[in-house]
């Protein structure tokens, strides 16, 4: 299993050709049922205060310059022409696992990648929070063009884990946190995480950034982690810690864990109103996102 190379996430931009961020019209889940996400669309900036005019909406007036200056003043806003899309990437150290053709932490270098090409190509700007679990989380400015993406590669390989670790199921919340002093209404959201760490409770960071932004949450899996071990003997764990496992006698344990995640994913994809697209190391980025992304622009 090759960790992603510069020379990689470079080429990744001929396969972000012809793909959008935007959903068409509303954009269905590619996964956990028919949670729909609307689509907010690019952001509103302020553009400068003048006097009111009739025909004018009265909730832009600007009540502060209407006092001080004794008559209605009414702001004007003009559209983002460039809408700033934020990656959240969750590269924890319990990502450096996979059981098929990719690690889990390379799949979503390889996702954050892709998308961040896409963001480019269509014209928004691309910012990022990268978060590992065990430093201060990575924080990108949104740029245009390369001026954004370049930045984010070279983090990216600098962040993803190179060897095993101990899992930091609170790298998510961590960069949530970050990425919520950031981000501005009308952004676009994208969290790449295995979820590991996701509680009953978690909803409640998120819904402030939802109420005026567009999420999208992408989950990555492995196939081992939702079937579990065959029957046999199995050495697992970390350097040190090692393990002896009976896969036949952890199965139901390992399988509840796996629905008690889905379950709480599921949630907090409704609770957002949220897509939640799957991403599994057993298929290559470039088919999975690719689909994914064409399927979501054509959702009605």
């Amino acid at each position: 299993m090759i960790i992603p190379t510069r020379e990689e996430l470079l080429a990744l931009r001929g396969a972000a050709h012809g793909l959008t961020l935007q959903g068409r019209r509303r954009a269905n889940a590619t996964l956990i049922g028919a949670h729909v996400s609307a689509q907010r669309g690019r952001g509103l900036e302020f553009q400068e205060v003048r006097p009111y005019t009739p025909g004018d909406d009265p909730r832009n007036i600007d009540w502060r310059v209407t006092a001080r200056r004794g008559r209605p003043h009414t702001k004007l806003y003009h559209e983002e022409r460039e809408r700033p899309v934020w990656l959240l990437v969750d590269l924890q150290p319990g990502c450096f696992f996979g059981s098929r053709r990719q690690l889990k932490s390379a799949l979503i270098v390889r996702a954050a990648a892709l998308l961040a090409w896409v963001a480019i190509l269509d014209g928004d700007r691309i910012g990022a929070v990268i978060a590992n679990g065990t430093a201060a989380a990575r924080i990108l400015p949104a740029r245009a063009r390369l001026q954004g993406v370049l930045p984010l590669l070279e983090a990216l390989l600098e962040v993803q884990p190179t060897a095993p670790g101990i899992p930091a199921p609170h790298s998510l919340a961590d960069g949530l946190r970050a990425a919520a002093r950031l981000i501005k209404p009308g952004s676009q959201l994208l969290a790449l995480s295995d979820f590991c760490g996701l509680t009953e409770q978690d909803d409640s960071p998120w819904l402030p950034v939802a109420r005026h932004n567009d999420i999208r949450l992408y989950w990555i899996t492995d196939p081992l982690e939702e079937r579990g071990l065959p029957a046999g003997r199995y050495r697992a764990g970390l350097p040190g810690r090692v393990m002896v496992l009976d896969g036949q006698r952890v199965r139901s344990a390992w399988r509840e864990a796996w629905l008690v995640r889905e379950r709480r994913l599921t949630r907090l994809s409704q609770r957002l109103a949220a897509p939640v697209i799957r991403l599994d190391t057993a298929a290559p980025v470039e088919s999975t996102l690719r689909q994914a992304l064409l399927d979501g622009s054509s959702a009605a």
